[in-house]
């Protein structure tokens, strides 16, 4: 039997030969080189006969998560967690217990018919300095598996299609859905590998309490499944296995809750992109490559988000138009001159509807806007925006769906009066809902919430009052507009009439 101190010898042994060929190979020829390295790695073998296999947590130079590494990672959490000494936690979906899985650089022991398998938590810490005060995460992780090479063909055939088979499967029914949001890549650690962070998707709204007529509501509802069904059709007819949504409307009519009944129906992540926080479109793709399978990538008031309309100013409109973006900067509460997103229609759109939108499957794109007519028409056509939904003012069907949910109510004597108000009234379903929303612990609460709705409802303005509103103010719009004209006129002509005298 060989003890601790033969094994010491040879592994000095095969330290200074390691350190004699680092030494030494500079002087030799590259084909000698390649030579003594084949007989090199010969004997290393003889000595250590295990194959190691890695499993890095990112694939495609660090561009997307690894489908293998987090299926390995599902795998491990679930049957080998109990044989380890150092373990991570974290809370269950829906439930008060604990999840337990590896603690980076520990080692445990798994077995597949009789063969023993050796799992490797490995972290790589980054030692490049950085000069940021945001968090930077450039940590390589990965799985490294080491067995012997007489099982090289189990391994390959039978146990690994079985982990990751059996990780997928734990990660389905283990799945928490998140709300992610992207991080702003303005600062030194753009290549960071950070680039969604997440909460917990809580939000309750579901189709059934959504303020909209029945026809519509199941029509999306029927779309919607659909979709979620079609993976062997997307394929056959050669299309990418998305579909987008554009909803549209006055604030308040229920977009934002309507991506989350979207999502509560068909049990999808939501991925919330801020756009005005992506550096570029190769970091906009790059956001894009990270977002999983069942999911909903969502950019809400896409007409706010950056000038993607399309059009160009020339001559004397980019002095105005500078100012405006001036403006815009302040708005979204940064200084005059601050850094901004270089992100353009072009790389939008080759990103939702380009050769990049294939990569990942199984993926709505919502995009959510308050006025259609300053989205340029390539951004809203159909095949990158499928289905078109405007979201209207509450109407009496949206109202009984209301005073169901927020009074428990589903007749009362006010309805008819309501119902002739909301013919010639224009109200959003947010302010109906803030109208019927009891304000107190006193028990007619139905008849003091409609008797307010009622109230509210004579005191807004009918729909062709709000018209006639609208065209005056765009008529007051196009007469101050063309006033300013006429002075830059006036002002260009006596330019001219002094130069002309100069002459």
């Amino acid at each position: 039997m060989i003890n601790s101190e033969s094994f010491a010898g040879v592994g000095s042994t095969i330290a200074s030969l390691m350190f004699l060929w680092a030494v030494c190979k500079q002087y030799f020829p590259n084909q000698l080189e390649n030579y003594f390295s084949k007989y090199y790695t010969k004997f290393i073998t003889l000595i250590y006969p295990y194959i190691e296999i890695s499993f890095p947590e990112y694939s495609g130079q660090r561009l997307k998560l690894s489908e293998a590494y987090t299926a390995i990672e599902s795998y491990l959490s679930n049957t080998t967690s109990e044989r380890a000494k150092r373990l991570k936690a974290e809370m269950g979906h829906d439930s008060d217990k604990l999840i337990l899985s590896m603690a980076e650089n520990e080692e445990i022991t798994d077995e597949f018919r009789g063969v023993k398998l050796w799992w490797y938590s490995n972290k790589i810490s980054s030692n490049r300095p950085t000069i940021s005060f945001y968090p930077t995460d450039d940590d390589k992780r990965s799985y490294r598996l080491t067995f012997h090479r007489r099982h090289r063909a189990l391994v390959n055939d039978s146990y690994l299609p079985l982990v990751i088979q059996q990780g997928k499967a734990i990660a389905v029914q283990k799945r928490k859905r998140k709300l992610y949001t992207n991080s702003s890549n303005f600062d030194y650690s753009e290549f960071r590998k950070l680039v969604w962070s997440h909460v917990a998707f809580e939000h309750p709204a579901t189709f059934e309490t959504l303020a909209m007529e029945p026809e519509m509501k199941l029509e999306i509802i029927q779309d919607l499944v659909k979709f979620s069904k079609s993976k062997e059709y997307y394929a056959k007819i050669g299309k990418p296995w998305k579909r987008g949504y554009l909803l549209f409307g006055p604030p308040g009519t229920g977009k934002s809750t309507m991506i989350a009944a979207m999502a509560n129906l068909l049990d999808y992540d939501v991925y919330d992109l801020e756009l005005t926080a992506v550096k570029d479109n190769s970091a906009l793709r790059r956001l894009l490559l990270n977002t999983t399978s069942k999911s909903i990538i969502v950019v809400e008031d896409i007409d706010c988000s950056l000038d993607l309309s399309g059009k160009r100013k020339t001559g004397g409109d980019q002095q105005e138009g500078n100012k405006e973006e001036e403006e815009k900067k302040k708005a979204m509460g940064g200084p005059p001159g601050k850094e901004e997103s270089k992100v353009t229609l072009s790389g939008l759109l080759n990103c939702i509807d380009g050769l990049w939108s294939a990569c990942g499957g199984e993926k709505l794109i919502v995009f959510t806007t308050n006025h259609i007519e300053k989205l340029d028409p390539a951004l809203i056509r159909r095949g990158r925006m499928d289905k078109h939904i405007e979201l209207g003012f509450c109407g009496y069907e949206g109202f009984k769906v209301l005073a169901k949910n927020y009074l428990g109510v589903e007749s009362h004597p006010l309805f008819d009066s309501i119902h002739e108000l909301l013919k010639e009234k224009k109200m959003s379903p947010a302010d109906v809902a803030e109208n019927l929303m009891p304000k107190n612990e006193s028990e007619d609460q139905a008849d003091l919430c409609l008797q307010s709705l009622v109230k509210a409802l004579k005191e807004c303005k009918s729909e062709n009052e709000k018209d006639e509103e609208e065209e005056g103010e765009q008529e007051k719009k196009k007469v101050k507009t063309d006033e300013e004209k006429s002075v830059n006129d006036v002002k260009v002509g006596d330019k001219e009439t002094e130069e002309n005298k100069e002459d």
